[in-house]
C-alpha cells in the first residue's frame, strides 16, 4: 500500500459528531430482535408438530383421541398465552431499551454540542488559520502511465492527486469527455482516497487513444495524460493498429544516423522565439521503430515544459522555445541514442538581455531555484546578471505569487545583497511561484523567469507515516503520533543549530520534539546576546510551524545564542538546549579575480578563452567573460549566464579584428574584480596542417629520370608552407619509398635513378609549422621513357583568378619540354563539367601565359586545359583543371586607385579573409612585379598597396593582385592613359598644394564705422601663417590694424577703427600652411573707395547719434480707415527727462496730449488734410545726452501721394448714388468719409466725362460729392457714374436714369408730390421749466408722407410726457407736457414719402423759473432740408 495514497488532510481528520454510533447500535438491536422472534416461533411450531405426530403415531381409541385432542388444544392455548406474555415482555424491554438509548443519545448530543461550542470558541482562530493553510490547488503526486495491451484485454489507468477542497476529476479520450452512460459497461470510473482510476473493459482497436485526466478545485487545475495502444494478436508487425514493437525487438535494432543539416551557433534576445533543428537520415527507416532523441543543455537532460517543446520524427529533431530567457543560454546537444551507439551534435545558443524598462538598469537575474520548502518557509536562490555595460547591482527584490492567482507580492522591503533569500510567511498547503528583480543606481531590471511551483508542506510529515501489517495482506497506515500514547504537552525541540549564516540573517534549524503529541505543533524562538542573561522572543506575533526559521535584525559584531520552544493547544514545552554562540556575518566572501587569461585562435569568427581559476573559489556560481576591440576600451559581455568551467569559446567575432578578453568570477555574494586582460589576438582560423597537394603532372622524362610538377594545397592551414615531401613506388609494389629526406620549397622536382620502361606513381605531402599534412592521392602511373616528339609537352600549374559572374582569368606555366622548336603560343579549351566536347576559347594562339575567358554562363561549372604550339604543331594538352564555378564570391572587392597625403600614386586592395599564411602577390600583365626602381609594395595586416615611384606612360597596363591561402581572392585593374592623367594631376595638386578658400578677401562695415577685411579658408592647420599687405607694404597687428585668425573656422580678419582718405589702395592677404599657400586681394580705389568711406562715416555718425535719445524709425506717414493722415516715428534710448516736440515750419505744433515715449511710438493725426496743412513737420528729441531730429515735408509729391491714399480709403467707402430733387432740378449725391477738390474725381454721363456747366454743375463738400442737373430734359436720361482715382484703381458708383420720360417724370414727381412742410415752424423755441410746449404745422405729399420726430438725431419714444398727433394726414402737432431741462436739445421732423421729403430742425431751450430769460435772436421760420427719393422709385 502506498504511503501517499491518502491525502494529507484525511490522514489527521478528527470526527467531532459521533451520533452515527447510536444509529448503528439501534440498527443491530432491531435486527437481533427480529431474528430472535422468528427463531422462537419456528422452534415452538416444530416442537408442537413433533409432539402431535408422536401422539397420533400409534393406534388409539376415539375417546382417547378426543381427550388427547382436548389436552392438545388446552396446551396450545396455554403456550400461546405464554408466548404472548413473553412477546409483550420483550417488546416492553426493547421499548425501554430504546427510550434509554434515545435518552443517552440526547444527553450525548447535548454534551457534544457544548463541547463543540467550547472548542469552537477556544480554537476558532486556530481552526480558521488551519483551514486556510489546508486550502490549495490540485497537485498530481502520481501521474498516468502509458499502456500497450492486446485486444480484448482490460486496462486500468490510475493517478493520485491531492488538494483542498477535494478536486473534481474528469476523464477525456482524445480531448472528448468520457461518458459512462454513453457506453454502459465499457468504462468504470472510481475515486477513493485521492486515487482515481479509469478501467476500460475488453479493449479494442478503437480504444487506442490519448487519455487525459483533469483535476479541478477553486484554487487551480492540473492534468495528466497517457497513451493506450491496443494491438491485435493476429496482426503482423506492419499492421495498421500496431504502434509499438514487441519489447524483444528493440534491443537488437541498430540504426545508422547521419546529420544532414545541423543547427549552428545561435544569437537571440530575451523574449524572442527560436527553434533548434537538425535534419537526420536514419537507416533503416522504420515508421514504428525509431531511435531515442535526447536534448541536453550543458550536459543536463532537458524535458518538455511550458518554455520548451520537443519534436522527433519525419527525418528531423527540433527543440522550440516559446519565450527565451537567459536561463536558456548554454551549450545544446542533440543525442540520437540507439543500439548502435550515440550520434550527437552540439552548438551554443547565446541569449542577451532584453531592452531594460529603465535606461541603464541591469539585466534580469536567472536560474531561480527553491530549496528546503516547508510549511511556511522556503529558500530562494538565483544567479546574478552580467553588468559589463551597466552600473553594479546593489541588491535584489524577491516576489512571490500564489499558484492560481496573478497577485505578485514583494517579499523584502530593502534590496537583498546576496543571491539567496529565505522567504517566510507562507500558508501551509498552498503552492507558490517566485521571481527576482535586480536593482542598480539606474533602476530596477525586468523580472527573472518564474520558478517552478513549490508547495508549502512539511516533508517530515511523510516520514512520520508508518504501515502496520495485519492478518493476511491487510495493513493500515498511521502516524507515529498515534503510537505515542496520550501525550498532551510536547517535548522540547532537539538539535537546534544554525544551518545558514549571513550578514543580514541567520537560519535556525531543529528536529521536532519526540514525543510530540497529536495536536498541531508550533514553535517559538528566543535569542539572547551572549553575556546579557536575558532572553527575547523573536516570533512573538507569528507562530512558526516549520522546524526552520530565519532570524533577521541582528546587531553587527554581536554574538547571540538561541533556543526553541514547542507548543500546542495544551501548553508550552521546556526550552531546547542553547546553541553555540552565533554571529551574523558573511560566511562566504566575494571570490578573488581569476588568474591568467589565455586566448587562442579557433575559427574565423570565434576565439577560445581559457583562464586559471581564482585562488578563493568557494561556492562559485560560474564566470563571466568580456571582450573588447583592441584600443577601443569598450567592453561587451560574451556570455549572459555564468559558465561553470574555465574554458569558453567566444563566438560572433569579426574576422580579422583584434580583441582582448577578461574574466570575472561570480558567487552568491557578488562578482570578483576583473582579471588581467589577455594578450591581443586576431580573429582567424586556428593553425592546422596543410591540405594535400593535387594535380601531380609529368612534365618531362629522359628515360632515367622524371620531372614532376604539382599544385599548392588549397589550404595552407593558417601558416606558410615550408616545403614538400615526395614518395614513389613502382607499379604493383605495396611499399612507398621516400624521394627526398628534407622538404623542397619548389613545386617542380626531377626524380633520378628510375628504371627505363618501368611504371611509377607518386604522392606528395606539404609541411608547415603545425606539421606534415595528408599526402595527395597517388598519381596516375607514369612510364619512364624518353620524350622525343617534336611537339611541346603539356603546360602545367593551371590556376584561376578574378572569377566573376560571366568571366574568369586563367594562368598557366610554360611546358618543361618545348619539343624541336621554341613555343610560339597557346590554345585554351573549355567545356562544361561532365560534357563531352571541348571548345577553344581563342581562335589564334596567344603568346601570353594568361587569358581572360568571357561570355560564360553564371552558375555553370567548367573545366579547362591548355595546349602549347611550336613550329611542329600543337602539343599534348595539359591535365584537365579542377572544376571552376563561374560565380562571383559574396563581398567581392576590387582594386582601387588613389593618391596619398604626400602625393604618391598607388593601387590598393583589402582582404578580410586572409590568414597568417596569406600573402599578397602584385602582378603587371600577370607577371609578378619585381622592379624596385618603378614600384614599391607596402602590406599592413589585411591591406596592401602598390606604389608607383615615377609614374609615366610606361606604367600603363593591367595590374592584378591575388591573395594566397584564401578561396581564390583576386582582382585586376586596368590603368589607362585617362586614369593616369587624373592621378598625376591629383598628385601634383597634393605635392604643390593651394589652400582652398571658401570666400575671397572682402570688407564689412560695423555699426561704429569700423571696417573689417576678412577671408575664409576651407581649413587651416595649427601651423598656418598669414600676412596683410596694404599698397605693397606689410602691416602688423596694432591698435590701428587689429588682426585675428581663427584656425578652427579658417577665418582671417583685420579691423580698422577709423577709415580715412589715407586708406585708399590695394589690400592683400597671403596664407602659408605647410606646403600649401594662397593669397587674395581687394582693390579699393576711386568710386569703390569713396563708397566704403561714405558708408563708414555714416555708420560712425549713426553710432554717435544712437548714444543719446534718437529715432529708431524716422518720420513716415499713412492714412487711417477714418481718412486721417497719420505721421508716425519710433524713438529709442529715451528716459523721463527726454523732451519730445512736434514742429510745423519751425513753430511748435500743439497737440491734445504728448506721446508716451516709453512705448517707443509717436503719432500725429491730421484730420481732413487740405492745402492749408502743407508745410515742413519736425519731430525732436532732446535731453542732456544729446538730441535728434526727424523731418517730413508735406508738399508736392508727398502731398499728392497723401491725397491718392485718402482717395483709396474714400473710394472704398463711397455710398451708392442717390437722387435729390430740388426746386432747380435733380441732384445726384455720393457720400464719402472725406472729399476734397484735390482728389481726382469725375462724373460721367453715358461714359462721357461731364464738365461743369450751367446745365450740369459739379461740386462737393467735406463728406459728399454731387452733380446738379438744372431743369432736366429727355436728353439728360441715361447712366450716370461717379469715379474717384487712387493712383492705382478707379472706384466707381453708378445710377441709371434711362427710360421714356423717366427723368422728367421723376423731376416733376419729386417737385410736386414729395413730402413737404407747408406751415412753418420756428427754428428756436425758448420755454420755462414746467410749462407745456406745443408745436404745430401742416404737411403735404402724394402719397401721404410719413412724419418722424427725432431728438438729437435719435428716435423719440412716445409717452404721456411726449406725444405726437397727425390729423387728416396734413396737420401735425408735437406736445411736451411739464417741460424739464432734460428736454433741451435739437429736435428734427422728417416728412418723407417715396418721392423724397424735407427735414426741419428746431432748437428747444429750457430755463428754470426765476432765471433770466436767455438772450437769443428772434425766432425765424426754419428752413427745410431736402431728403432724396427712395431707391425703389429710381428703380421703377
Amino acid at each position: 500500500m502506498s504511503l501517499v495514497a491518502v491525502p494529507f488532510y484525511q490522514k489527521r481528520h478528527k470526527h467531532y459528531d459521533q451520533s452515527y454510533r447510536n444509529v448503528q447500535t439501534r440498527y443491530l438491536l432491531d435486527e437481533y430482535a427480529k431474528s430472535f422472534s422468528q427463531k422462537s416461533f419456528s422452534q415452538k411450531s416444530s416442537s408442537q408438530r413433533a409432539s402431535g405426530q408422536a401422539a397420533f403415531g400409534g393406534t388409539t381409541c376415539s375417546i382417547c383421541a378426543k381427550r388427547l385432542s382436548t389436552d392438545a388444544v388446552e396446551e396450545e392455548e396455554y403456550q400461546s398465552l405464554v408466548a404472548a406474555y413473553g412477546e409483550a415482555k420483550r417488546e416492553r424491554f426493547l421499548r425501554e431499551l430504546a427510550e434509554m438509548e434515545e435518552n443517552v443519545h440526547v444527553a450525548r448530543s447535548q454534551a457534544q454540542d457544548k463541547l463543540d461550542k467550547y472548542v469552537e470558541d477556544k480554537l476558532a482562530g486556530d481552526r480558521h488559520s488551519y483551514l486556510e493553510r489546508m486550502r490549495r490547488a490540485p497537485e498530481i503526486l502520481v501521474r498516468l502511465r502509458s499502456h500497450t495491451v492486446w485486444e480484448r484485454m482490460s486496462v486500468k489507468l490510475c493517478f493520485t492527486v491531492q488538494g483542498f477542497p477535494t478536486p473534481v476529476v474528469q476523464w477525456y479520450k482524445n480531448g472528448s469527455l468520457i461518458c459512462q452512460a454513453g457506453e454502459p459497461g465499457k468504462y468504470r470510473i472510481e475515486s477513493k482516497y485521492g486515487v482515481h482510476t479509469l478501467e476500460i473493459n475488453r479493449a479494442n482497436f478503437d480504444d487506442t487513444a490519448t487519455y487525459s485526466a483533469v483535476a479541478t478545485n477553486g484554487y487551480g487545475q492540473v492534468s495528466t495524460n497517457a497513451a493506450v495502444v491496443v494491438r491485435s494478436e493476429s496482426s503482423s508487425w506492419g499492421g495498421r493498429h500496431a504502434s509499438l514493437p514487441p519489447s524483444s525487438v528493440i534491443p537488437y535494432m541498430h540504426f545508422d544516423v547521419q546529420f544532414l543539416e545541423k543547427f549552428g551557433v545561435t544569437f537571440r534576445r530575451e523574449g524572442e522565439t527560436v527553434t533548434l533543428k537538425c535534419t537526420l537520415l536514419v537507416t533503416p527507416e522504420l515508421k514504428r521503430v525509431q531511435p531515442r532523441a535526447e536534448w541536453y543543455r550543458d550536459d543536463v537532460l532537458l524535458k518538455e515544459s511550458k518554455w520548451t517543446k520537443m519534436f522527433f520524427g519525419e527525418g528531423q529533431a527540433s527543440l522550440s522555445f516559446s519565450h527565451l530567457n537567459k536561463d536558456d543560454e548554454g551549450l545544446y546537444t542533440l543525442r540520437i541514442v540507439s543500439r548502435g551507439g550515440i550520434s550527437e551534435h552540439s552548438a551554443f545558443m547565446f541569449v542577451r538581455d532584453a531592452d531594460p524598462l529603465v535606461i541603464g538598469a541591469p539585466g534580469a537575474p536567472m536560474d531561480l531555484q527553491c530549496h528546503d520548502a516547508n510549511r511556511d518557509y522556503v529558500i530562494v536562490t538565483w544567479k546574478p546578471p552580467n553588468t559589463t555595460t551597466e552600473s553594479p547591482v546593489i541588491g535584489y527584490f524577491i516576489d512571490r505569487c500564489e499558484v492560481g492567482t496573478n497577485n505578485w507580492v514583494q517579499c523584502n522591503d530593502a534590496p537583498v545583497k546576496i543571491c539567496k533569500y529565505p522567504v517566510t510567511g507562507l500558508f501551509e498547503g498552498r503552492s507558490y511561484i517566485f521571481r527576482v528583480r535586480a536593482v542598480n543606481s539606474a533602476g530596477i531590471s525586468r523580472p527573472s523567469r518564474v520558478s517552478e511551483a513549490v508547495a508549502a508542506l512539511d516533508p517530515v510529515d511523510l516520514k512520520r507515516l508508518q504501515a502496520v501489517h495485519l492478518e493476511g495482506d491487510k495493513e493500515i497506515v498511521m502516524y507515529q503520533d498515534d503510537l505515542e500514547g496520550d501525550v498532551q504537552i510536547p517535548g522540547p525541540p532537539t538539535n537546534v543549530h544554525a544551518s545558514e549564516i549571513s550578514r543580514t540573517y541567520v537560519v535556525l534549524s531543529w528536529d521536532p520534539p519526540a514525543p510530540r503529541g497529536k495536536e498541531p505543533l508550533m514553535y517559538f524562538i528566543e535569542k539572547s546576546v551572549v553575556g546579557s542573561g536575558t532572553w527575547q522572543r523573536v516570533n512573538a506575533q507569528t507562530a512558526v510551524r516549520s522546524p526552520r526559521y530565519a532570524v533577521f535584525d541582528l546587531a553587527d559584531g554581536k554574538q547571540y545564542v538561541f533556543r526553541v520552544l514547542s507548543a500546542n493547544k495544551h501548553g508550552l514545552s521546556d526550552p531546547s538546549e542553547i546553541t553555540a554562540p552565533i554571529q551574523a556575518q558573511d560566511m562566504i566572501a566575494v571570490p578573488s579575480a581569476p588568474g591568467r587569461v589565455l586566448a587562442s585562435r579557433n575559427t574565423k569568427t570565434s576565439v577560445v578563452v581559457q583562464w586559471d581559476r581564482p585562488k578563493h573559489e568557494e561556492d562559485l556560481l560560474g564566470y563571466y567573460v568580456d571582450c573588447c576591440v583592441a584600443g577601443s576600451n569598450v567592453w561587451e559581455p560574451c556570455n549572459h549566464k555564468p559558465i561553470g568551467y574555465n574554458r569558453f569559446v567566444v563566438h560572433g567575432l569579426t574576422t580579422g579584428e583584434q580583441y582582448v578578453f577578461r574574466v570575472k568570477a561570480v558567487n552568491a555574494v557578488g562578482t570578483s574584480e576583473n582579471s588581467q586582460e589577455s594578450d591581443v589576438i586576431k580573429v582567424q582560423a586556428a593553425l592546422t596542417v596543410p591540405s594535400h597537394p593535387y594535380g601531380v603532372t609529368l612534365l618531362n622524362c629522359d628515360g632515367h629520370s622524371m620531372t614532376l610538377g604539382w599544385k599548392v594545397p588549397k589550404f595552407s592551414g593558417g601558416a606558410p608552407i615550408l616545403g614538400y615531401y615526395i614518395d614513389k613506388r613502382e607499379a604493383h609494389h605495396k611499399n612507398w619509398h621516400e624521394v627526398n629526406s628534407s622538404p623542397i620549397k619548389e613545386r617542380i622536382l626531377t626524380v633520378e635513378g628510375l628504371t627505363e620502361g618501368s611504371l611509377y606513381e607518386f604522392k606528395i605531402a606539404a609541411v608547415n609549422l603545425a606539421g606534415i599534412g595528408q599526402p595527395s592521392d597517388p598519381s596516375e602511373l607514369f612510364k619512364c621513357e624518353a620524350w622525343t616528339m617534336p611537339e611541346p609537352g603539356p603546360a602545367y600549374d593551371l590556376t584561376f583568378c578574378e572569377v566573376r559572374d560571366t568571366s574568369l582569368v586563367m594562368l598557366w606555366k610554360a611546358p618543361m619540354y618545348s619539343g624541336s622548336s621554341p613555343i610560339t603560343g597557346y590554345f585554351v579549351d573549355y567545356k562544361e563539367e561532365d560534357s563531352g566536347e571541348w571548345s577553344t576559347v581563342n581562335e589564334a594562339a596567344t603568346a601570353n601565359r594568361y587569358l581572360k575567358v568571357c561570355d560564360l554562363h553564371q552558375g555553370k561549372t567548367y573545366v579547362f586545359r591548355v595546349r602549347a604550339v611550336n613550329a611542329s604543331g600543337v602539343g599534348r594538352p595539359s591535365d584537365t583543371s579542377e572544376p571552376v564555378l563561374v560565380e562571383a564570391r559574396p563581398g567581392t572587392k576590387e582594386i582601387s586607385a588613389g593618391v596619398d597625403e604626400e602625393g604618391n600614386i598607388y593601387l590598393s586592395f583589402d582582404c578580410q579573409e586572409m590568414t597568417d599564411a596569406s600573402q599578397f602577390t602584385w602582378c603587371k600583365a600577370y607577371e609578378e612585379v619585381a622592379d624596385d626602381q618603378k614600384f614599391r609594395i607596402e602590406t599592413v595586416g589585411d591591406h596592401s598597396k602598390l606604389y608607383f615611384k615615377n609614374p609615366d606612360k610606361g606604367d600603363l597596363g593591367t595590374y592584378s593582385v591575388s591573395v594566397s591561402d584564401t578561396d581564390g581572392v583576386s582582382s585586376s585593374f586596368t590603368l589607362d592613359e585617362e586614369e593616369l592623367e587624373r592621378l598625376v594631376a591629383l598628385s601634383n595638386e597634393i605635392k604643390n598644394p593651394t589652400i582652398p578658400l571658401k570666400s575671397e578677401l572682402a570688407y564689412e562695415i560695423f555699426d561704429k564705422g569700423q571696417v573689417r577685411f576678412w577671408l575664409q579658408a576651407e581649413h587651416l592647420s595649427p601651423d598656418a601663417s598669414y600676412r596683410f599687405i596694404i599698397n605693397d607694404r606689410e602691416v602688423s597687428d596694432s591698435e590701428k590694424h587689429r588682426m585675428k585668425c581663427d584656425k578652427a573656422t579658417g577665418i582671417i580678419e583685420m579691423v580698422m577703427d577709423r577709415f580715412t582718405t589715407e586708406n585708399e589702395g590695394t589690400y592683400t592677404v597671403q596664407i602659408h600652411d605647410g606646403k600649401a599657400k594662397n593669397q587674395s586681394s581687394l582693390v579699393l580705389i576711386g568710386d569703390a573707395f569713396k563708397a566704403v568711406l561714405d558708408e563708414a562715416e555714416f555708420q560712425r555718425k549713426e553710432f554717435l547719434r544712437k548714444q543719446g535719445p534718437h529715432f529708431a524709425e524716422y518720420l513716415h506717414w499713412d492714412v487711417t480707415d477714418e481718412c486721417e493722415v497719420r505721421l508716425v516715428c519710433k524713438v529709442a534710448n529715451t528716459k523721463k527727462e527726454t523732451v519730445f516736440k512736434w514742429l510745423k515750419d519751425d513753430v511748435l505744433y500743439k497737440t491734445e496730449a504728448l506721446p508716451d515715449l516709453e512705448k517707443g511710438v509717436c503719432q500725429l493725426l491730421i484730420p481732413k488734410l487740405s492745402k492749408k496743412d502743407l508745410g515742413e513737420y519736425k519731430a525732436t528729441l532732446k535731453d542732456e545726452r544729446g538730441q535728434d531730429v526727424s523731418v517730413l515735408e508735406i508738399a508736392g509729391k508727398v502731398y499728392e501721394d497723401m491725397v491718392l491714399a485718402m482717395s483709396r480709403v474714400c473710394g472704398a467707402s463711397a455710398s451708392p448714388l442717390k437722387v435729390l430733387c430740388t426746386e432747380e432740378g435733380i441732384r445726384l449725391q455720393c457720400f464719402l468719409k472725406y472729399f476734397t477738390e484735390e482728389m481726382k474725381a469725375n462724373w460721367y454721363h453715358k461714359d462721357a466725362k461731364i464738365a461743369s456747366s450751367d446745365h450740369m454743375r459739379i461740386g462737393g463738400g467735406e463728406e459728399m460729392a454731387w452733380l446738379q442737373i438744372y431743369e432736366p430734359t429727355e436728353k439728360d436720361k441715361g447712366k450716370y457714374t461717379f469715379e474717384i482715382y487712387d493712383g492705382k484703381n478707379n472706384h466707381q458708383r453708378s445710377l441709371d436714369l434711362s427710360g421714356q420720360g423717366k427723368i422728367i417724370i421723376l423731376y416733376h414727381l419729386c417737385i410736386t408730390d414729395r413730402g413737404k412742410v407747408i406751415g412753418g415752424l420756428p427754428d428756436v423755441v425758448t420755454i420755462m421749466e414746467g410749462k407745456t410746449l406745443n408745436l404745430t404745422c401742416t404737411v403735404f405729399g402724394n402719397p401721404d408722407p410719413e412724419v418722424v420726430w427725432l431728438k438729437n438725431d435719435k428716435d423719440i419714444e412716445l409717452s404721456d410726457h411726449f406725444s405726437v398727433k397727425v390729423e387728416q394726414a396734413k396737420y401735425v402737432s408735437m406736445t411736451i407736457k411739464g417741460v424739464t431741462s432734460e428736454d433741451s436739445g435739437k429736435y428734427s421732423m422728417n416728412v418723407k414719402n417715396k418721392y423724397g421729403g424735407e427735414k426741419i430742425d428746431i432748437t428747444i431751450s429750457v430755463y428754470k423759473h426765476g432765471e433770466k430769460i436767455p438772450d437769443i435772436s428772434p425766432p425765424q421760420q426754419a428752413k427745410p432740408k431736402l431728403i432724396p427719393a427712395s431707391g425703389s422709385v429710381l428703380a421703377q
